[in-house]
């Protein structure tokens, strides 16, 4: 098991690492749409939110070798399930084909935060 960290993602807030590479597969904390520097919240609606919590994912990804498009397996957290359409229109840009399986389910969040994700993504082989 090797920890994977990078300084172009959130900083873990509490006893989990950002992520973990176990037997080719890397596994993700579930990551919220924070500046990596500033740690703020960043974006006025899921749509923007689901873009930063993306793009800190990739960071985490690539500091793991790995990649969106090297994804699997997905679980959503949104504030509110009402944004599953505008949540899931942006998801469709981000990612692509074959989409990975995905689990979204409705969870309290944190303040201002809209949606959390957290995935598994192959590093090795297909």
């Amino acid at each position: 098991m090797k920890q994977i960290r990078t300084d172009r993602a959130p900083a873990p807030a509490g006893a989990y690492s950002q992520g973990l590479l176990v037997n080719g597969l890397l596994f993700t904390a579930g990551m919220g749409p924070a500046d990596p520097v500033t740690r703020e919240l960043v974006g006025r609606d899921v749509e923007e939110q689901t873009v930063q919590v993306l793009r800190n994912l990739d960071e985490v990804l690539r500091a793991g070798g790995s990649s969106l498009s090297r994804v699997v397996k997905v679980t959503v957290h949104l504030a509110d399930l009402a944004d599953f359409a505008a949540f899931d229109r942006t998801y469709r840009r981000l990612m692509s084909e074959p989409y990975p399986v995905r689990t979204t389910v409705g969870s309290a969040l944190a303040a201002g935060m809209l949606v959390e994700i957290d995935c598994v993504a192959a590093v090795e082989g297909d």
